[in-house]
């Protein structure tokens, strides 16, 4: 009985520390970690700490998931309206609010804690005004209009610029490419998600779509519109001289590739056809950046 009850327990602690682990939505957390190591590997031309730049990872990691369970949190109502989101921890009580409330205290001191002490003081302001952007202005105005997704991508193309800013401490032109190559992809992302997954949204009120919220052509056309933009700002790190040509050729494929899956949702405005476009904004990002650091001048 002592046996069977010390299992029970090593497995309630188990599924307490999954719910946890859930708060911080890992796989979008890594991205965020990713994006940030991408940019500071980008600046450094191939001579940087390799423990400064695990610092800027784990520092990154831990500030998005800061911001994503605060978004949880404010949206915990919400979530448990959604068939998508009805599973997360909060909603089933697997973690309370003043749980989470301290989780995520904790995990954004030491994400700011980990920057100010490795990095510099700017990165530290940027990843502060991100998180807040991202958790108190971006997550309320999902109910108010399309302007979240134009708000939402500035805290979303910022881990690229925080990398840069951490290796360099400046702001440069280089710092504003890649910025503004992830901020253009937002946008595509963003708006597949919502075409995707539209009657949830509405179960919460949320307004995502452009073009008055309709999974229409004009939402359809403007998406392909942004996608397009990705092809000449791709060729941008090539032209500075950033990167050099293979990646460029790289960068292109990738965005022909991207930009045709939106050709299939202007023409039947299918379910599947903006699956298709989601999980290509996926794969779309990651490869880019690759590509980039593997052909950096």
């Amino acid at each position: 009985m002592i046996e069977q009850a010390s299992i029970g327990q090593e497995l309630a602690t188990g599924a307490r520390v999954r719910a946890f682990v859930e708060l911080l939505k890992p796989r979008l957390s890594m991205l965020v970690a990713f994006s940030c190591a991408f940019g500071f590997a980008l600046a450094s031309k191939g001579h940087f700490d390799w423990f400064k730049l695990s610092m800027v990872t784990l520092g990154g990691f831990l500030l998005s998931g800061a911001s994503v369970c605060i978004n949880q949190i404010m949206e915990r109502d919400l979530d448990a309206l959604m068939t998508r989101t009805r599973q997360r921890p909060i909603p089933t009580g697997r973690v309370s609010v003043s749980e989470a409330t301290i989780f995520a205290l904790v995990c954004f001191v030491i994400s700011m804690t980990l920057l100010g002490l490795f990095t510099n003081p700017l990165t530290t302001l940027l990843s502060l005004v991100s998180m807040l952007l991202y958790s108190f202005l971006y997550t309320p105005l999902k109910r108010v209009g399309p302007v979240a997704v134009f708000v939402g991508a500035i805290p979303g193309a910022l881990p690229p610029l925080l990398g840069w800013v951490a290796m360099t401490g400046t702001i440069t032109y280089e710092a504003l490419i890649i910025f503004g190559i992830q901020f253009i992809w937002q946008f595509p992302h963003f708006w597949a998600i919502a075409w995707v997954s539209d009657d949830d949204y509405k179960k919460a009120g949320f307004k995502l779509l452009p073009s008055g919220g309709g999974k229409d052509h004009n939402t359809a056309i403007q998406i392909m519109t942004y996608t397009l933009f990705l092809l000449p700002l791709g060729l941008l790190p090539a032209w500075f001289r950033i990167t050099g040509i293979n990646s460029a050729v790289i960068v292109t494929l990738c965005g022909v590739a991207f930009l045709s899956q939106t050709f299939s949702l202007m023409k039947t405005g299918s379910h599947q056809s903006a699956l298709r476009i989601m999980f290509g904004s996926f794969l779309y990002l990651p490869i880019v950046q690759i590509a980039y650091l593997l052909d950096k001048v």
